[in-house]
């Protein structure tokens, strides 16, 4: 592909690419630069135990705070995968770096790339005194960073800037969104902002209204390409009257055979409105080879003939037009670096176990009847339900690991027998044995090799 863009691979998400990174300041950078004026400031400079302390001194205790989460996020998971026996003797206890906690599971949009249109997924919100309790168990454990969405939309749960208004006065580092941004009206915006979101991320396919109205279309009612433009425009001059540096933006667009054509027209788009413009790979079924160029096609397919692959080789190509082939895994660095909670307190291992089939543990009682929720889904499908008619394919996900029915910390889970078992597959190199792991999509649990 031709093109006048640069790309840089960015520190997270194998494949997936910056755009035009090098003129602008990056995520970490911007979050020192602009310290004194995050949510995390604010109350630490009220806290009574820090009251004694200069501005400076507070400045720089949060700067090294965050510093270090962002350099153990790949340095824990290396460390242990490069010497897993010190793991396994337990002379080295860690702590998550992250817990991604489910605000809400429904979502306004049916996205045709998207897990949702496959697997059935509850319309549900969480119970707020519930979202604080798990809060305070990260606090409790010293964990730096929440995200506040898995599987749903995080702006269709009224309550979502009180809820990280809490996590911010309790002393959580980073705080993170993604959103779609239909819901993103002004009044929302500066809820947002006031509440001291630290990073939202924009999900965006297409840099087109056709591209993006086919990639995204509406549940209840009809989405459109200018309305959500317009939310994203706005929210930037939101921050900029009211004065605020966060949240840090970025917007990313999945790489499908109809966005890879429009990447340059994606970042003329909303470079001026986002503070970072990215590309990601279609990474939740995977590609088909079909759904590639001609050239492209013929490149990978002359290359599986040649050194004897089978034609279900994984595959990726990158923003550039890169091609990359894979024929041995790695462990998974999300095992040793977050966990994932749903809104009725299952716990999953990693982002691509949509709904925690693997289930590790729960941390509710509700999550033990999930199976009801994921019913009443079938349910209003096969009675064509408003809102249902773009999920004819929905089944319901197997269960790959049923824990016992037992309440637990996120701690125990954490440290726990079900996620040691996984663990240790992966630190032995054979993924396989774990059976949600065997055709996992994700690539970053794949080593790749450049052939073009």
């Amino acid at each position: 592909m031709a093109s006048i863009l640069e790309f840089k691979n960015q520190d997270i998400l194998e494949g997936s690419s910056k755009i035009n990174s090098s003129k602008k300041i990056n995520r970490i950078d911007h979050y020192i630069k602009n310290i004194k004026k995050t949510k995390s400031f604010y109350y630490l400079s009220r806290n009574k135990e820090f009251k004694k302390y200069s501005e400076k001194h507070l400045e720089t205790f949060l700067s090294d705070e965050f510093l270090n989460y962002r350099k153990l996020w790949n340095e824990q998971p290396n460390n242990i995968i490069q010497n897993p026996i010190k793991y396994f003797d337990k002379k080295a206890k860690f702590n998550p770096l992250c817990v991604d906690l489910e605000v809400a599971s429904i979502c306004d949009l049916a996205c045709p790339h998207c897990f949702r249109e496959y697997v059935a997924t509850p319309d549900k919100i969480i119970n707020i005194e519930f979202a604080k309790q798990i809060i305070d168990q990260v606090v409790d454990m010293k964990i730096p960073s929440m995200k506040f969405n898995w599987r749903g939309e995080p702006l269709l749960f009224s309550k979502l800037p009180e809820v990280i208004d809490y996590a911010k006065s309790k002393g959580v580092i980073d705080t993170i969104i993604n959103t779609n941004a239909t819901n993103l009206d002004e009044k929302k915006s500066i809820e947002i902002i006031k509440s001291g979101l630290d990073h939202l991320i924009y999900s965006f396919d297409g840099g087109t209204k056709k591209t993006y109205e086919k990639m995204r279309p509406g549940r209840f009612k009809e989405n459109k390409f200018e309305d959500v433009y317009s939310n994203i425009i706005n929210f930037k001059k939101i921050k900029d009257k009211l004065g605020s540096p966060f949240p840090f933006t970025k917007i990313q667009m999945v790489l499908t055979e109809d966005t890879r054509k429009e990447i340059e027209n994606f970042y003329s788009n909303f470079n001026s409105y986002v503070d970072e413009v990215t590309v990601t790979q279609y990474s939740e079924r995977g590609g088909k080879i079909s759904n590639l160029s001609i050239k492209v096609r013929n490149q990978i397919i002359d290359y599986f003939e040649k050194n004897n692959l089978d034609m279900d080789t994984p595959y990726m190509v990158e923003a550039n037009g890169d091609i990359l082939v894979s024929d041995k895994r790695k462990p998974c660095k999300q095992l040793f670096q977050r966990l994932m909670v749903t809104y009725n307190g299952k716990v999953g291992m990693c982002c691509v176990d949509w709904g925690a089939t693997h289930n590790l543990g729960y941390l509710n009682e509700a999550g033990y009847n999930f199976r009801n929720d994921e019913n009443k889904i079938l349910d209003s499908v096969s009675k064509d339900k408003k809102g249902f008619e773009l999920l004819k394919n929905i089944k319901l996900a197997k269960e790959f690991n049923s824990p016992k029915h037992e309440v637990q910390s996120l701690d125990n889970i954490w440290d726990g027998e079900e996620l040691n078992k996984v663990r240790k597959a992966h630190l032995d190199i054979n993924p396989e044995k774990i059976d949600i792991c065997k055709n996992c999509e994700n690539k970053d649990t794949y080593e790749w090799k450049k052939i073009n």
